[in-house]
């Protein structure tokens, strides 16, 4: 999965135009990397004042219309090998744990989600159906009479949060 970003400038934009170009970001190993060529391409301006006007595949917490996160190449770089599943949940955590993606480290990021991160479930009740499973040694008889939906109520009033499909622990 590509990221990518349309770049503009404000002062294009003020004048009525929206000229500028999709770039996608996996072409690039660092921020100023990145800059050099958005410079390259507004060279038609003396000092370009760059606008973010659309984005795909990043999450908002890492671009603004005005401003790219300076550890957006370090996470490209880590999400680059997963999946479509897990950087989707990668995304959804982000955006439910809030953790400070400017200055955190990247590693201790990524090792906090993977902490956090139980799975993709069809339901909060399939997840509660799973914890019983592997953590208590109950009879066949005792199962077809437990309450596995306000056992997964339960679990969601604070152990653990439901996104998409996708199940965190809160920490």
């Amino acid at each position: 999965m590509h990221s990518k970003v349309y770049v503009g400038t404000y002062a294009k934009y003020n004048n009525g135009s929206i000229k500028g170009q999709w770039i996608e970001l996996n072409n690039f190993s660092s921020i100023e990397e990145f800059y050099e060529f958005c410079s390259e391409l507004h060279a038609d301006e003396t000092d370009p004042e760059f606008m973010f006007q659309d984005w795909e595949n990043i999450p908002s917490e890492l671009i603004s219309e005005n401003s790219l996160s300076e550890n957006i190449f370090s996470i490209i770089e880590k999400v680059s090998d997963l999946d479509y599943k897990t950087l989707e949940a990668f995304s959804a955590w982000i955006s439910i744990s809030n953790p400070n993606i400017d200055s955190d480290d990247i590693d201790s990021l990524f090792e906090s989600f993977e902490d956090d991160y139980q799975g993709y479930y069809n339901s909060e009740e399939d997840f509660a159906y799973q914890i019983i499973d592997e953590c208590y040694d109950l009879s066949d008889f005792v199962k077809s009479y437990f309450d596995y939906e306000s056992f997964a109520r339960d679990l969601f009033m604070g152990d653990y949060t439901y996104e998409n499909g996708h199940i965190f622990r809160n920490s």
